[in-house]
This record gives C-alpha cells, structure tokens and sequence, in this order.
C-alpha cells in the first residue's frame, strides 16, 4: 500500500491505499473487477464523490462516518455499503485508528467526479474535477 498523493482532488498522504485487479482468465475473458484497499488516516476522509458504476465498500477495521446519498450514518467493522452508480458518497475516519475498507468495483476502469476535495498543495482555489481511472494502472485523466 502506497500513499494517496499525485490526485489534485484527493491528496491524503497520511491514508494508504493498493489497487487489486482481476487478471482475467488467460483465455480471452478481460478483467472486469478491481478492490481498492485502503487505511484511512486518523482526520482524513474521502470526499464526496460519484462513480459510473456501482460499488460496495466493506470496513475491516475502525469506527467511519459514512454519506451515502443525504443520508449519513456512523458505521464500523463489517459494515457494507452498497452504493448505485451517480450516487454521492464519502467517508471520514471518526476514530482514533486507521480506517481499514476494501472497495469493490465491477470495472477496472471507472469515472470519478469529485463534488468535494482534499486538495493537493497549489491546488486549493481550483473545482472539483471529474476523472477517468485506470484501477490496472493507477493512472487518471481529466475528463472535460
């Protein structure tokens, strides 16, 4: 797991996180499935955000304020959270320990945009982008 820096939205260098993406079969089927591991630091949160697809999000670990939509809900180990695609969502670690979820997207590549940010430094005044992922890679593009 690595630090969440280099998005202009979502720079976290405190929270860790890894990418794991389904292989495929060898055999002419593509992959069409990725986890996001992450630890959310002490104070740091997700933004709100939307994705094309949809996305369940299981906590391992800690005590998180979850937003799914306008509604918000204080949550912890073994809490699941199925979000529709276009649906806002974010979490923020409420806890004293790391934040502990595993992500799971049925894409490898999936659209991101973001309505709040946790701007990278000489970011600050700048808008929310809207982003393409590439979860094989970890690379991302602006989008319009």
């Amino acid at each position: 797991m690595e630090p969440m820096v280099g998005d202009p939205d979502d720079h976290r260098p405190d929270t860790r996180w890894g990418l794991l993406v389904d292989p495929g079969d060898g055999n002419g089927r593509v992959d069409s499935l990725a986890i996001i591991r992450e630890a959310i630091a002490v104070g740091d949160r997700i933004p709100l955000h939307t994705h094309d697809v949809d996305e369940a999000i299981t906590i391992l670990d800690g005590i998180a304020d979850a937003r799914l939509g306008d509604e918000s809900r204080r949550i912890g180990r073994d809490a699941v959270l199925f979000i529709p695609a276009g649906t806002p969502h974010g979490t923020a670690n409420a806890g004293t320990t790391p934040v502990e979820i595993l992500a799971v997207f049925p894409a490898t590549s999936i659209e991101i945009a973001m309505l709040e940010r946790n701007p990278a430094p000489g970011t600050e005044g700048e808008a929310p982008r809207r982003s393409r992922y590439d979860l094989r890679t970890g690379e991302f593009e602006a989008i319009g």
